[in-house]
């Protein structure tokens, strides 16, 4: 018996040390297994939340708190940089605006994007019935902001030297729908800065805001324009996705200094994350149970018929009408996930468009010290996601991906790009920013593709699952 015992303990420990070992190659051994990841309440922070439920961190040997921060996108900031989150969704341009020092001061880097398109633009019945005076068809796609000029300069005219700029919001200074509220307006000559302003306000407040008549309208991410348009107080007139198809949105961010401490941490999460986008794209059924996740209290804490009339392959623009809009939120497909140069510095030649940045930096440079490819393109071949071409595109270019005043968005012509809106609000001379920006990319596009599923996808025929 003693020596039956003592077979079966060293059958045991060699399981043990077997298991022990598979754990270590599959996983790694993370430096740092107890992570709390931030999250602002919206529809994109869906790939956390997932990767969290669907048990995605625990899979990679991570325990992770996914928090509720309710102090909108400042709060987000100032906690990632004080080092209290680890990761965070954020904002696509805060991480390179933090590195330049016009947001917070911290080098902080983008490991991955979360996700494409998701906002829109949702204006009060008031302002709405004023528009509609001067030619506003609401069921057009895509709307412009025409019929908003027109009743601003009629506005100007009766005002006079007395004239009332109108009132609008978005969730940050450094947020993509900052730059998208401005380039809808500024497409049709108004100029943002001079004929209205535009305040920050933390997403979930949007709503009440303007119900208050605090604004006449916002840019925001879901399900902060549905929530208005199912109360029957406004519409929502255009999306982000009608202003820029497949743009970027969110990115997971953290200190360069983290990442450099922790690589296998980081990994890790990235694998866990790129997992849950890929789980979120693969099926509608899918996307149902993540409402399900994202209406919970400590989460999103809306109602699932609310959260489903945008991450359901709809949108709702107008009360009582759901259009189809499958590529309102994308996770996955096409190439959302990947962290393209481009698409940061995209966000940088606004920054200079709209004054936020008054001093001459290489773009280049700045972008590839703050967006990570290079560590998502290690992360992506461990779970099977499918890399493009190049870490620089252009956008406007192809179908799927244009812009709503037909421009192209080339990065071997970027300080062209700037000066090249007749609306711009540059501090900067070009001459100037064209001295130190000298450099060229090899550009290549990327086939529309959805290699993971239906959702999130334009066409059904695109899908190679």
């Amino acid at each position: 018996m003693k020596f039956k015992g003592e077979v079966m303990l060293k059958t045991l420990v060699k399981i043990s040390l077997g298991l022990s070992l598979v754990s270590s190659t599959v996983f790694g051994v993370v430096e740092k297994p107890n992570l709390k990841i931030g999250f602002i309440a919206l529809t994109d922070s869906a790939p956390l939340i997932v990767a969290k439920e669907k048990g995605f961190f625990k899979k990679y040997g991570l325990n992770v708190h996914v928090a509720k921060e309710g102090g909108g996108w400042p709060g987000i900031q100032q906690k990632v940089i004080s080092g209290e989150y680890d990761f965070s969704h954020a904002l696509a341009g805060m991480p390179i605006a933090a590195t330049l020092g016009v947001n917070g001061k911290a080098h902080l880097q983008a490991l991955l994007s979360l996700d494409f398109n998701g906002n829109a633009i949702t204006f009060g019945n008031n302002i709405i019935n004023q528009m509609e005076k001067h030619g506003l068809d609401k069921s057009i796609r895509p709307v412009s902001s025409d019929s908003l000029k027109k009743y601003i300069d009629e506005k100007r005219k009766m005002e006079g030297t007395k004239y009332q700029p109108l009132s609008f919001g978005m969730v940050h200074p450094f947020s993509t729908h900052n730059y998208e509220l401005r380039y809808w307006m500024a497409s049709s000559g108004i100029k943002p800065d001079r004929d209205s302003t535009i305040k920050p306000f933390p997403p979930p407040t949007m709503p009440s805001n303007l119900i208050a008549g605090n604004i006449e309208g916002y840019c925001v991410g879901e399900p902060w324009n549905s929530r208005i348009v199912l109360k029957g107080k406004g519409s929502a007139l255009v999306t982000n996705y009608d202003i820029w198809n497949n743009n970027p949105e969110k990115v997971l961010q953290a200190r360069a200094d983290f990442i450099k401490k922790y690589p296998k941490t980081t990994k890790a999460v990235m694998k866990a994350v790129i997992e849950a986008q890929m789980w979120l794209d693969a099926s509608w059924e899918n996307r149902e149970e993540a409402i399900g996740f994202l209406a919970k209290r400590n989460y999103v804490n809306a109602p699932k018929s609310v959260l489903r009339k945008s991450m359901s392959g709809t949108f709702l623009y107008n009360k009582g009408v759901d259009s189809s809009n499958p590529m309102f939120n994308v996770f996955a497909n096409y190439y959302a996930a990947y962290p393209f140069y481009s698409h940061g510095m995209w966000f940088m030649t606004q920054m200079y468009r709209w004054g936020q940045l008054d001093k001459v930096v290489n773009m280049k440079e700045i972008v590839e010290k703050v967006y990570r490819p290079d560590l998502f393109e290690e992360a992506a071949k461990e779970v099977g996601y499918l890399l493009p071409p190049s870490a620089w595109k252009k956008d406007g270019v192809d179908e799927y991906n244009k812009f709503i005043d037909g421009k192209v968005w080339d990065p071997n012509k970027a300080v062209d790009y700037i000066y090249s809106f007749n609306v711009n609000n540059s501090k900067v001379k070009k001459e100037n920013l064209a001295a130190v920006n000298k450099w060229s990319v090899e550009t290549k596009q990327p086939t529309y593709t959805c290699p993971y599923g239906p959702a999130g996808c334009a066409d059904p025929k695109y899908v190679t699952k």
